[in-house]
């Protein structure tokens, strides 16, 4: 619905059918979006998948890695921006991206633009309540922020609430649905891996605004509090599913359920 009322993700996706679009089109933005790419989107039926990046590094990394995936491509491009033709996706997933973006009206604009009748945009990405869930030892990102208070005014600076976001996509026509839930990062096969990869700050951008010494102070108080053995490192994300209003075909209704 247009409030935002929570589903589950399963939810989210009841209703619609990824498998009965003869020549399906996914566009995928971010950095962290490629690894699972092709496996996502073919368990959801997609027959072809677009990534697109600004930066060439990445899109030549991701290339290489599936090289002998044609249905899989990838294109330079800028999310305001894509140089996409119009009408050619049936679903835009930008995943870890708008927390990047200035002008999220800007951003919504071109997703819509690439969008098929009844196709819908996907946006995966950590608000702020997100980042902030208490520390334990799956929610090990926690820890960063109960160590170093001012993380979290980092975050809230680059981090849309929900319902900026929820207001960005209604306001350009979208009918929307919000979701939160749980997704596994990494399986670490023990304590010394997860700090060896902390240490790196391999993945966590955040962990750039400390120096060297607060860092290291970092791993030595989560050394202290976490389990030794194996970890399962999860993040909580946020998911909007967003479907245009003024397309003439629409596809089924996402409801709540009882």
């Amino acid at each position: 619905s247009g409030s935002g009322e929570e589903l589950t993700v399963d939810e989210m996706f009841d209703g619609f059918d990824a498998s009965r679009y003869e020549e399906e089109v996914t566009r995928r933005w971010g950095s962290e979006a490629y690894a699972d790419s092709q496996r996502a989107w073919r368990e959801l039926g997609a027959a072809s998948v677009t990534g697109v990046d600004s930066s060439r590094p990445i899109l030549a990394q991701a290339a290489a890695d599936h090289e002998k995936d044609s249905q899989l491509t990838f294109r330079s491009g800028e999310a305001l921006a894509t140089g996409l033709e119009t009408a050619s996706a049936d679903v835009v997933f930008a995943r870890a991206l708008v927390h990047h973006l200035d002008d999220l009206r800007g951003f919504v604009g071109e997703a819509v633009r690439l969008l098929r009748p009844g196709g819908r945009l996907l946006i995966q990405d950590r608000t702020l309540d997100d980042v902030a869930q208490p520390a334990d030892a799956g929610h090990v990102r926690g820890f960063f922020f109960a160590a170093f208070p001012h993380l979290l005014e980092v975050e809230a600076r680059r981090r849309p609430a929900a319902q900026i976001m929820t207001e960005a996509l209604e306001g350009s026509g979208c009918v929307v649905d919000v979701a939160s839930f749980w997704e596994v990062r990494a399986h670490h096969p023990d304590r010394a891996s997860l700090l060896a990869d902390v240490a790196a700050r391999t993945g966590r951008s955040i962990l750039h605004e400390l120096d060297d010494a607060q860092l290291a102070s970092l791993v030595a108080t989560m050394e202290d509090l976490l389990p030794a053995g194996e970890i399962v490192e999860t993040d909580r994300w946020t998911l909007w599913s967003a479907r245009p209003t003024s397309r003439s075909e629409t596809i089924d209704t996402v409801t709540a359920g009882s």
